[in-house]
C-alpha cells in the first residue's frame, strides 16, 4: 500500500467525515486508524499498536510545543483574572470621544492580544462592549472587529499559539524549522493581510455594505438590537493597563531573546544566524515559562491577585488549550502514519503531480479553496492545516522552498478564511459571546465581508501560482481588494 493511490485514504477519510460529521476530532482518529490498517494488512491489534507508536513519538518529540500552549494557557488565564482588561476598558472609555476612536480603539486592542484568538476574543470583547455600546456601535459590528482581529492576527504573528501550532505540523525531520518556514509564510497569507485592510479601510470611511449594512440600518429603525447575556469572563483582581501590556510586551521579547539564545547568540553566532538555527519550540516554552515567573513577581507584590488566584489559574488555563492539544497530536499521528516509514503519500502524489504543470500551477487556489471547505464545515483551522500542511509538503517536497512556502500560505489563508466563517467555529462562537451578540447575527453579517476579502485572496492565489511568485500574488490580491473597496465606497456615496 505504501506510495500507491491508497496512500491518499487516511486524509481523505479524515476530510469526509469531519465533512459529514463536522466533528474533528473522531474523524482525525478514524483516518488514522485506516492508514494504520492499509500498512498492516488490516491486523487489528498491530493497527492499534501503530497507531499509538506514532501518537507517542510524535507527541514526544513535540513536547516543547505542548508545553508551550499550557504554558501560554496559564499566562492568558492570569491576565484575564487580573483585571487589567476591564481598566483598559474604564480608560477608554473616558478617552474616547467618538464612534470612529472607539472601534479603532476596539482594533488596536485586538492587534495587540495576539499571543492566542481565545484570549483576544473574550477579552476585547468584555473590554470595549460597554465603549461601543455609548456610541450606539451594533454588537454585531463589535463582534465583526473581534472576530477580525483574533485569528487573522494570530496567523500572521510570530509569537502566538497560532505560530506555535503551525510549525508543529510540519513532518519530523523534514529537513526545514517550521519557525522558519512560517515567517517565510507571513507576506504571502492575501486573506489575513486583506481582512486587517478591508477591517481598516471600511471603520476609517465609516461605512458598511450587505447584511451588516441591512442590520445597522434595522437596528438604528427598531432602536434596539437582540443580545445575549454572558458571565463568562469572572475577573477579580485589581489590575490596572500596564498589567495587561507589560506581560505581553515581557512574553515577546523573552520568546525573541530565547531564540537568540538557542541560535547560539551566547557562543558568538551572528544575530541573523542566531534566528536561524534557533530552535524556536524551546525558544517559546522558556520565554513563556520567564513570563509565568515575571507575573507571579510583577502582580504578587502589588496585590493585583492573590497567590491563592495565581495557583487557581494554572488549572483553568491548561485546561483552556486541551482542545488545541488534542487536535495537534491526531493531526500529527495522521502525518507520521501518511509519512515516507509508513503510507508514503507523498510518493505518490509528488509523481502524479510533477506529470502535470498546470496542476503545480493551480496548486494555491486549490490548497485555498480546500483548507476554506473544510474549515467552514469543521470550524477548527488547526485541524485543516493539521492535515493540508503534511500533504503540502509531500506533494511540492523541499527543494523549492518559495513555492512551498505560497502553498503552505493558502493552506493557512483558507483554514483562516473558513474559520471567519464557519458558524461552528469556536472562535466565531467566542466573537459572538464577548460581545454578547446573537451567534446568527454576527454570522450572517459577517460572511458577505469575508467573502469579499477571500475572493480576492482566490484571485492572488491563481496568479501567485501561475507565475510561481508569491509577490505577484500580493500585489494582484492587493489590487483585486483595492477594486472592491472603490466599488462600495462608489456605491456608498451614491445611496448617501
Amino acid at each position: 500500500m505504501s506510495g500507491t493511490i491508497w496512500s491518499l485514504l487516511p486524509p481523505i477519510v479524515a476530510i469526509a467525515l469531519a465533512l459529514i460529521t463536522k466533528e474533528v476530532y473522531v474523524s482525525l482518529l478514524i483516518g488514522i486508524l485506516a492508514g494504520g490498517a492499509l500498512f498492516t494488512g488490516f491486523h487489528p491489534l498491530l493497527t492499534a499498536e501503530v497507531t499509538f507508536d506514532i501518537m507517542g513519538s510524535k507527541m514526544g518529540s513535540n513536547i516543547n510545543i505542548l508545553i508551550f500552549l499550557a504554558l501560554l494557557g496559564i499566562v492568558v488565564s492570569l491576565i484575564t483574572k487580573s483585571g487589567a482588561s476591564k481598566a483598559y476598558g474604564d480608560w477608554a472609555s473616558k478617552t474616547i470621544k467618538s464612534k470612529k476612536g472607539a472601534l479603532f480603539a476596539t482594533i488596536f486592542l485586538g492587534a495587540l492580544i495576539f499571543v492566542d484568538d481565545y484570549f483576544n476574543c473574550l477579552t476585547v470583547g468584555t473590554v470595549m462592549r460597554p465603549v461601543t455600546d455609548k456610541y450606539k456601535i451594533t454588537r454585531a459590528k463589535l463582534a465583526y472587529i473581534i472576530d477580525a482581529t483574533a485569528a487573522p492576527i494570530c496567523i500572521i504573528a510570530p509569537v502566538s499559539s497560532w505560530a506555535a501550532a503551525v510549525g508543529s505540523s510540519l513532518p519530523e525531520d523534514c529537513g526545514i524549522d517550521g519557525f522558519t518556514l512560517f515567517l517565510k509564510t507571513i507576506p504571502f497569507n492575501l486573506y489575513a493581510l486583506g481582512t486587517l485592510v478591508f477591517m481598516i479601510y471600511i471603520t476609517a470611511r465609516n461605512m458598511d455594505f450587505g447584511a451588516m449594512k441591512t442590520y445597522e440600518e434595522k437596528v438604528l429603525r427598531l432602536g434596539a438590537e437582540e443580545t445575549i447575556d454572558d458571565d463568562s469572563i469572572k475577573i477579580t483582581g485589581r489590575g490596572k493597563v500596564i498589567d495587561l501590556v507589560l506581560p505581553i510586551l515581557v512574553l515577546i521579547v523573552l520568546c525573541v531573546s530565547g531564540m537568540l539564545y538557542t541560535g547560539g547568540i551566547l557562543e558568538g553566532e551572528s544575530v541573523v544566524a542566531a534566528f536561524a538555527g534557533c530552535d524556536s519550540s524551546r525558544s517559546l516554552v522558556l520565554g513563556a515559562f520567564f513570563t509565568l515567573v515575571f507575573i507571579l513577581v510583577f502582580y504578587l507584590p502589588r496585590k493585583v491577585i492573590s497567590y491563592a488566584e495565581f495557583c487557581e489559574s494554572i488549572p483553568v488555563g491548561i485546561k483552556a488549550m486541551v482542545p488545541a492539544i488534542i487536535i495537534l497530536s491526531l493531526a500529527w499521528t495522521l502525518s507520521g502514519i501518511c509519512g515516507e516509514e509508513y503510507l508514503n503519500i507523498g510518493g505518490y502524489v509528488g509523481g502524479v503531480v510533477g506529470e502535470n504543470a498546470l496542476i503545480g500551477a493551480l496548486l494555491p487556489a486549490i490548497f485555498f479553496a480546500v483548507a476554506v471547505g473544510l474549515s467552514f464545515s469543521t470550524g477548527t483551522s488547526w485541524g485543516t492545516f493539521g492535515i493540508l500542511i503534511p500533504i503540502a509538503i509531500a506533494i511540492l517536497g523541499l527543494k523549492d522552498q518559495n513555492i512551498l512556502s505560497i502553498n503552505v500560505a493558502a493552506i493557512l489563508a483558507g483554514a483562516v478564511c473558513g474559520d471567519h466563517m464557519s458558524p461552528i467555529s469556536d472562535t466565531t462562537i467566542l466573537a459572538s459571546a464577548g460581545a454578547q451578540c446573537n451567534h446568527i447575527n454576527h454570522v450572517s453579517t459577517q460572511i458577505p465581508y469575508a467573502l469579499s476579502v477571500a475572493g480576492c485572496s482566490l484571485g492572488g492565489y491563481l496568479a501567485a501560482g501561475i507565475t510561481q511568485n508569491g509577490w505577484i500574488g500580493l500585489i494582484v490580491g492587493m489590487a483585486a481588494l483595492a477594486l472592491v473597496l472603490t466599488a462600495v465606497t462608489g456605491t456608498h456615496k451614491k445611496e448617501a
